[in-house]
């Protein structure tokens, strides 16, 4: 049975780790003094018995603060090496669900693109930002097409539902091959139609301006399987990709 708190749900537990389906905008750990909540911070709430009997939580695998999904976390030193040895190793069988612009010509393809900070090769004002670059590291996603669809917005008519398996673990690898690709996710400030939208959102903060544009307040992008060895877990995709989906015409 699932137990629920009030800002994330637990899908599976055990001594070992913890299995969470982290909800958008929360961040999954804190990063300056004076943050917002955080999953790690609810987590050690939650654990408080097993971090005052030695315990110890350790984030194997993260997520950006506006992607969803499942986070895998330690709950002791010694599963913590276990676990973060197996990510080294690529053990981890991981599956996302994305929102795109576009339908894509073929039903499934794959990106084979070197990632690297865009800020090494041109200017850039996003420090963060990624590009596909022959100098950058060997990264690959590969895509399925589950559902294409229609919509009537102000900013294109035609999305898909997008499958996608990261075979490498880059930053904000998924976004940045998706838009090579040329089907940005929807809601993705910084790799979808104007990368001035992450700017502008970072001066004012989210507008009717910036979802007229976006159409979504955040990228559409959840981390909706997980697997490794014998074991494999998943989660529903969230409401406000639910509710993209659902109303369409």
């Amino acid at each position: 049975m699932r137990l629920y708190t009030p800002e994330f749900e637990i899908i599976d537990e055990n001594d070992d780790f913890l299995l969470v389906d982290k909800p958008p905008h929360l961040m999954v750990h804190p990063s300056v003094p004076g943050n917002p909540p955080t999953l790690l911070c609810g987590l050690e709430a939650l654990c408080v018995y097993e971090l005052q009997t030695g315990g110890q939580l350790s984030l194997i695998n993260r997520l950006d603060r506006e992607t969803s999904g499942l986070v895998l976390v330690a709950k002791h030193k010694k599963a913590a090496r276990t676990l973060s040895k197996a990510m080294e190793r690529r053990e981890y069988r991981k599956s996302y669900h994305a929102i795109v612009w576009g339908w894509p010509e073929e039903e499934e393809f794959l990106v084979d693109g070197p990632l690297l900070r865009k800020g090494e090769v041109t200017e850039s004002p996003i420090w963060v930002k990624q590009t596909v670059h022959p100098d950058g590291k060997e990264s690959r996603t590969r895509f399925r097409v589950e559902e294409r669809f229609e919509k009537n917005t102000g900013n294109g008519t035609r999305f898909t539902l997008l499958q996608c398996f990261p075979e490498t673990g880059r930053m904000h690898q998924i976004r940045v091959h998706a838009q090579h690709a040329g089907h940005s996710i929807v809601g993705d400030k910084i790799y979808g139609p104007d990368e001035n939208c992450y700017l502008k959102f970072i001066e004012t903060g989210w507008t009717e301006a910036l979802e007229k544009t976006l159409l979504m307040n955040r990228q559409a992008l959840h981390a909706s399987g997980f697997g490794w060895r014998e074991l494999e877990w998943s989660c529903d995709l969230p409401e406000d990709m639910r509710s993209f989906l659902t109303q369409q015409g």
